[in-house]
């Protein structure tokens, strides 16, 4: 519903059409280098959310639009490495 007001936990509105991630274990505003180990590409992202959920075993979790810069949007999923700037 586009109606939904969906805010992060920094508590800014969730926009997946930003270049922004979720990560439990690093400040809000921590800017990050994200670089797909399968292809080499790269995105530059900023944190303003907790996640992704501990029991799905993952380091970090992109918006959209971060994720389409470094990988197929079909794939859901990537091996990443990850680099605070």
């Amino acid at each position: 519903d586009p109606g939904i007001l969906l805010t992060t936990a920094n508590m800014e509105r969730f926009d997946d059409s930003q270049l922004t991630c979720a990560a439990w274990d690093l400040a809000f505003n921590t800017i990050l280098k994200v670089t797909n180990l399968e292809n080499g590409k790269s995105v530059i992202v900023r944190v303003n959310d907790r996640g992704p959920a501990k029991r799905l075993n993952r380091a970090i979790d992109l918006t959209k639009e971060a994720f389409s810069m470094i990988s197929d949007l079909e794939n859901g999923l990537a091996d990443v490495s990850i680099e605070i700037m």
